[in-house]
């Protein structure tokens, strides 16, 4: 029975062969605290081993410039230690034959000066997104933020080409550009967060321009074949993002333009993060909306128990199914679901804090080989 489970066969993602389809979902979990914003081979390394069975692992966000940064203790992609320190997780985790992507992040407006020298962040527009981010001296609220200039662009762009060769040194299998969730790019995306009258505004051409021109740089250095990319079209009520006419069809854009004109590893979407039912302009069913307008790999999350991604697959909607919480406080995921063992609950006090406590002591309790 379990030989069936949709979600355990294996699935051809360019060429890199998985052993099932169950991705580890991106999560940021603040363990970086050193003064280099490093991984640490006791911490990161350990984290990511345990879970290696998982079909991918796609890391936490990573920020790809000291610009970049808009959380504390998160671990970056930029400086010679953070290299180093990605190394020995991305040694471990092939070691115990895993799969592993790093996720590129830049928060754009979702920052604070604090975090930049008395700096303000970077965004499209000048535009407050009225949220809370968490900095060294505590939560404290988002200010309006610079409008990004020509060369500021341009600057951005190279800092995730150059996070891109920094990967590559590091070991990385791939690298996922991070598109979604209310941060920078999704930020070009939406029009509660760009109003530029320049080339990086108005038209579904222009507020995806900065997106591909970052997509075509980093392709530059690694293959299509090695590159995905996260999208949350129906983000609504999150930092700042709302949705109207012109947001669908902008998520339209850019993924038909993805299917038609690149070759990537994946396209890695969202179903809505909150109930977007009665909202005007909202899709409800992402998966089902997108499968018939891209061809390639297509990777969903949100909410996913065992059975809605076996079915969500069986269904044709989908190829991959990320989990993010479950591999928090389940490392051997996969087992369980190939055993049917019931998950362990996650201690969502855990999910931010900076030791071993809630990050590498949950306990495996199938046969999936877990190392040490």
């Amino acid at each position: 029975m379990n030989k069936e489970q949709a979600v355990l066969q294996p699935y051809t993602m360019g060429d890199l062969e998985l052993p099932n389809r169950v991705v580890m979902a991106p999560m940021t979990r603040s363990r970086a605290k050193n003064n280099d914003n490093a991984p640490t081979e006791y911490l990161h390394a350990e984290y990511y081993t345990q879970r290696a069975t998982a079909g991918l692992i796609i890391t936490e966000g990573a920020q790809v410039s000291k610009r970049a940064v808009g959380y504390i203790h998160t671990a970056g992609i930029h400086s010679k230690e953070q290299v180093e320190g990605w190394k020995k997780v991305t040694e471990s985790v092939h070691e115990a034959g895993g799969r592993i992507f790093i996720q590129l992040w830049h928060v754009g407006r979702i920052s604070h000066p604090d975090f930049h020298n008395g700096e303000l962040p970077w965004a499209p527009s000048a535009i407050n997104p009225e949220a809370k981010v968490f900095t060294p001296d505590g939560q404290k609220d988002t200010v309006t933020p610079k409008a990004m200039t020509q060369e500021d662009i341009d600057t951005t762009i190279k800092e995730f080409q150059q996070a891109t060769k920094n990967a590559v040194e590091a070991g990385f299998d791939g690298v996922e550009i991070h598109s979604s969730n209310g941060y920078l790019f999704h930020q070009f995306f939406n029009n509660y967060s760009n109003k530029r009258t320049d080339t990086y505004g108005g038209s579904d051409e222009n507020k995806a321009r900065f997106f591909f021109e970052v997509l075509d740089a980093i392709k530059e250095v690694i293959p299509e074949n090695r590159i995905g990319a996260r999208f949350n079209p129906s983000l609504h009520g999150v930092f700042g993002m709302k949705l109207d006419k012109e947001t669908i069809p902008t998520f339209d854009y850019v993924i038909e333009r993805l299917s038609k004109e690149y070759d990537l590893a994946y396209i890695h979407l969202s179903e809505p993060f909150t109930d977007v039912s009665d909202v005007p302009h909202a899709e409800t069913e992402i998966a089902k909306r997108y499968r018939p307008k891209y061809k390639g790999t297509l990777m969903i999350n949100t909410g996913f128990t065992q059975e809605k991604a076996n079915k969500i697959i069986e269904a044709g909607n989908a190829d991959l199914v990320a989990f993010a919480k479950l591999f928090v406080s389940n490392p051997d995921l996969v087992g369980r679901f190939r055993e049917n063992v019931d998950t362990t609950d996650w201690d969502k006090d855990t999910f931010y804090t900076q030791g071993k406590e809630g990050y590498i002591d949950y306990k495996a309790k199938t046969r999936d080989l877990i190392p040490k």
